[in-house]
């Protein structure tokens, strides 16, 4: 497995593709950046840097001062995507099934009363 071989797996990931397919190509993806022996703290560390990054770009979305000189070019849907990754990669690393997992929490989510 190399960059050609994920850039193939890319291609065929679409608006059908389900979240094991997705599921499947970050595990290839950690394999082939060598990300094999990130920890889940180490994960963490990570998610929390993006949603942090997440959060800076709805703060300007929002409309709520920044620093004018910085020039961030990046946006909320890239911010988001790399929140997603990271929380795929934390479930390679913590072996969930992500479908699963969500199935079974709203499932006790369907059981609570909202107020």
């Amino acid at each position: 497995m190399d960059n050609k071989y994920l850039e193939n797996e890319l291609k065929k990931i679409n608006e059908e593709s389900s979240v094991r397919d997705l599921q499947k190509y970050i595990n290839d993806m950690i394999k082939v950046r060598g990300f094999e022996k990130e920890t889940p703290k180490d994960i963490m560390i990570l998610l929390t840097e993006e949603i942090g990054e997440l959060a800076k770009e709805v703060r300007k979305l929002s409309g709520i001062k920044t620093d004018a000189n910085k020039k961030d070019e990046i946006g909320a849907s890239e911010e988001i995507a790399d929140v997603f990754i990271y929380i795929l990669s934390m479930c390679k690393v913590l072996n969930i099934d992500l479908l699963e997992a969500f199935k079974n929490k709203e499932k006790i989510n369907l059981k609570r009363t909202w107020k």
